[in-house]
C-alpha cells in the first residue's frame, strides 16, 4: 500500500521550495535539503562561482562525484571482505577434512 504524499517546505540557499514527499521519508528530504543547502552555502562563499544555476550544478556534481567515490570504496571493501571469508571458509574446510582423516 503506497504511501500518501505530504507538500514539504524545504530552504536551499535562501529560496523556500515545497516538495511532494510520503511521510516516511520527509526526515531524509529535510536532510538532504540541509546537506544541499550547506553545499552550496560553501560553494556561494568561496565567490568563484556565482548565479544559483551554477551553484546548484557544482553542488550536484560535488555531491554525485562523493557518493560515487564512496560507493566505490563500498565496493571494494565488499571484495576484500569477500575474499577474506573465502580463505576463512577454505581453512576451515581444510581443518574439517585434517580432523577426519584423523577419525578414520
Amino acid at each position: 500500500m503506497s504511501e500518501t504524499s505530504t507538500s514539504v517546505q524545504v530552504k536551499i540557499l535562501d529560496k523556500e521550495y515545497q516538495i511532494n514527499c510520503p511521510p516516511s521519508d520527509q526526515e531524509a528530504l529535510m536532510k538532504s535539503a540541509r546537506y544541499l543547502d550547506e553545499n552550496m552555502r560553501k560553494i556561494k562563499e568561496r565567490g568563484h562561482i556565482h548565479g544559483g544555476e551554477k551553484i546548484a550544478v557544482i553542488a550536484a556534481l560535488n555531491i554525485t562525484h562523493d557518493m560515487l567515490k564512496k560507493n566505490r570504496l563500498i565496493n571494494e571493501s565488499r571484495h576484500v571482505t569477500a575474499q577474506q571469508v573465502k580463505k576463512l571458509e577454505d581453512k576451515i574446510e581444510l581443518a574439517l577434512e585434517k580432523s577426519r582423516q584423523l577419525e578414520i
